[in-house]
Parts: C-alpha cells; sequence; structure tokens
C-alpha cells in the first residue's frame, strides 16, 4: 500500500517536471524538490530486519511471545557477568604472575649488588694503597698467590699504570683470568649506574 502511494506522488510531482524539463523526459533542474525526493525514497525504502523488529512483530501477533526475551534476559546477565569474572579472574592470575617473577628478579638483582659490595670491601683502601707502594714484581708475586677474588678487587682499585705494570709481571694464565674478573667488576659497576 506504502509503494502505491509513493508511486502516485512521485507522478504526482514528477508530471509537471516532465512539461517543465528539457523535452526529452528530463525533469527540470529544481535542488529542493530533488532533495524532498530523495528524503521520501530513503524513509519509504525497505529496511534490514533487525532482532528488535522480530520481538516487535512477535508481540504484535502473539503477546505470550514476549515474555521469552524477559525470561532469558536475567539468565543471559548472570552468564555474561560470570564469564567476566573468569576474565577477570585469569587477569589477576596473570598479573600475580608477573609480580612474582618482577620480585625474583629483583632479589636476583640486589644479590648481584651485594656480591658487587663485598667485592669491592675485600680491598680495603689502606691494602691497596700498600699495593700501590710496591714495585711492580714484588706486588705481581703477592697479587699471584692471593685468592682471585681478593686480588682482582685490588687491581681494580689500582690506578691503570700501576695495574698494567702489575699484571705485565704476572704469568699470562693468571694475568688473563684477573683481567676477566676486572672486567666483570666493571660491567656490574656499569649495570648499578643504569
Amino acid at each position: 500500500m506504502t509503494r502505491i502511494l509513493l508511486t502516485a506522488l512521485l507522478l504526482v510531482l514528477a508530471g509537471p517536471a516532465f512539461a517543465a524539463g528539457d523535452g526529452h523526459g528530463g525533469a527540470a533542474s529544481d535542488p529542493a524538490k530533488d532533495a524532498a525526493m530523495r528524503a521520501i525514497a530513503a524513509r519509504d525504502a525497505p529496511k534490514e530486519p533487525t532482532a528488535q523488529d522480530f520481538a516487535a512483530g512477535a508481540a504484535a501477533k502473539d503477546p505470550s511471545k514476549t515474555g521469552y526475551c524477559a525470561t532469558i534476559a536475567d539468565a543471559a546477565a548472570d552468564a555474561r557477568f560470570a564469564w567476566q569474572k573468569e576474565q577477570l579472574a585469569a587477569l589477576e592470575k596473570q598479573v600475580e604472575e608477573r609480580i612474582r617473577r618482577l620480585e625474583e628478579k629483583r632479589a636476583e638483582y640486589e644479590a648481584v649488588v651485594q656480591r658487587r659490595k663485598e667485592f669491592l670491601a675485600k680491598a680495603d683502601e689502606s691494602v691497596v694503597a700498600v699495593y700501590a707502594k710496591m714495585r711492580a714484581d714484588a706486588a705481581a708475586l703477592q697479587l699471584t698467590n692471593m685468592p682471585e677474588d681478593n686480588a682482582a678487587a685490588i687491581l681494580v682499585k689500582l690506578n691503570a699504570r700501576t695495574a698494567s705494570a702489575v699484571l705485565a709481571e704476572m704469568e699470562a694464565s693468571r694475568a688473563a683470568s684477573l683481567a676477566r674478573k676486572m672486567a666483570e667488576a666493571g660491567r656490574r659497576k656499569d649495570n648499578e649506574r643504569s
């Protein structure tokens, strides 16, 4: 019925346009009329049905069917709430796991810092001053017989010229292992700064 009325309206409105047109049946250029025609056509165009249309149609045809959506609405809301609760619980477990791993890393970092402090504490300033005043060959002989950590800690605190002279007097393998320890101490020191 609506389409018949729309067609009749179009003929009534388009009739004078054909008469005033360009002689080939084309409509005269009237923007207001064209806009009105497009608005009417858009309003009366068939629309895609939605779930609400079906519910409204079912309610109009059979009022007893409107209760279905109403009866499952609470169950659907409860199911959605339960699903969201499960998702939040899973996310909470992930966050707790990440916190646990971060705490492990923090403890590991603190242990490294503590080892570094102990390493540097082994080389007391007075001992370093004694080795700084010794001849390189005598210092090398004594540091060769000392535990590696202690010897490396002393060499780290010596100035570069003295430390290099002492390392030059040592056996190559012992000097290399002490240099490696000194490099590790330097890397740890750099890591503490960043």
